[in-house]
């Protein structure tokens, strides 16, 4: 039987290309430093999962959630309050979802109709793309250059194409281009989308993980936002519960609305236990958070500086858990470069065109291992290339 014309162009070739070389890679003896899928490595802090513990022995857990815990909401509020200064209504602008994947991917069916147009950033995280072609709509891509520090030209988007768009996708700190976007950026776009009607959709995700004294923003801070906008926020990152599927989106009570009407008619919430471990990483010891960003920070540092040594040079990031690396010189295909790096040194990073157009020319590195792996990945490719 053939599939639905929607969903065809929903499989990534790059990353099912990448996971294939790599078993062949394997199959030879070799083993793979994964620098590919950007999953946290390291478990939840203690007090997390005796949290879980507690709420998994509890019978009433395993009933449908159906919404989410009230004192879950309040928790969120108040950690928004305390980190971004940025006031909710735990009732109306708070809504847990399975991971905030479970909202990227669900919010287009909401807002977009066949025909209407999204924009979308180029490159940028797959299921923005994904979520408008489910949803039917039509894809304006924005490009993320390096010369306007990778964020979008607002004022170069023809206004015949912001006229019929719907939403925009944004996402800072970025995931693959690991850069953040300052106020004066996120008030622009708020009177970019007041004055076209544009819904936007800001993915919060790795606002902990910054490095450096940097503090990220949510797009929320900005006056007005709360207007045209939401924001999607996970515990995957921050506290490494990234299994747990626990995230928020947060912001316009009428498009939260509109979002859970999509989610009942889909799921029955988040397992009552998770929801409980939530509360515990919202409201218990903050240090963890800390620590894990200190432990990116070192890996970032490890990662950089010890190929700046090798001769490929790349920018540090302040944030995210990833780094966008140009090419080194005499390479033009990140794909091929790519599967180079796999096949020579046994490193998987993924090609930068994985994630549109103008991710050609980069590769995303994922600081998803150790230290110590992190160093063996920088000496195999030092031995096994020259880039100066």
């Amino acid at each position: 039987m053939e599939v639905a014309q929607r969903i065809k162009g929903l499989e990534s070739a790059i990353f099912n290309e990448m996971e294939h070389y790599k078993k062949q890679v394997e199959a030879r003896g070799v083993k793979v430093i994964n620098l590919g899928v950007g999953s946290p490595d390291r478990p939840p802090a203690p007090h997390i999962i005796a949290a879980l513990h507690r709420a998994i022995d509890n019978p009433v857990n395993y009933r449908y959630p159906l919404e989410g815990l009230p004192a879950l909401h309040r928790a969120l509020a108040r950690w928004y309050r305390r980190r971004f200064g940025v006031e909710l209504d735990p009732d109306y602008e708070v809504l847990v979802l399975m991971g905030s994947q479970d909202g990227l991917a669900h919010i287009a069916l909401a807002y977009i109709n066949p025909g209407d147009v999204a924009l979308v950033p180029d490159p940028g995280y797959p299921i923005y793309a994904c979520s408008i072609l489910l949803a039917g709509g039509e894809i304006y891509p924005m490009p993320l250059l390096a010369e306007n520090n990778f964020l979008p030209d607002l004022a170069s988007i023809p206004g015949e194409v912001a006229r019929r768009a719907r939403l925009m996708w944004l996402n800072y700190p970025n995931n693959p281009v690991a850069v953040s976007a300052n106020r004066e950026f996120f008030e622009r776009v708020v009177d970019f989308a007041r004055h076209y009607g544009i819904l936007v959709c800001h993915d919060a995700a790795y606002a902990e993980l910054a490095y450096d004294g940097f503090k990220p923003m949510s797009f929320l801070e900005v006056p007005g936002a709360k207007e045209v906008g939401v924001e999607f926020y996970s515990l995957s990152k921050t506290y490494n519960m990234a299994g747990c599927r626990i995230g928020f989106a947060v912001g316009n009570r009428d498009v939260l609305a509109a979002l859970a009407r999509i989610k009942s008619n889909i799921d029955y919430g988040v397992f009552r236990a998770v929801q409980e471990a939530g509360i515990a990483a919202l409201e218990g010891p903050q240090s963890c958070v800390e620590e894990t960003a200190r432990t990116y920070q070192r890996r970032r540092d490890v990662l950089v500086d010890g190929l700046a040594r090798y001769g490929w040079h790349m920018p540090k990031p302040n944030a995210s858990m990833f780094v966008w690396a140009p090419l080194p010189a005499g390479y033009t295909s990140s794909r091929q470069f790519a599967l180079e790096l796999l096949e020579r040194a046994g490193v998987l990073v993924i090609p930068g065109l994985a994630f549109g157009a103008m991710g050609e020319g980069y590769v995303r590195i994922a600081l998803v291992q150790e230290e110590e792996l992190l160093a063996e990945a920088v000496e195999r490719i030092g031995r096994a290339f020259s880039f100066r």
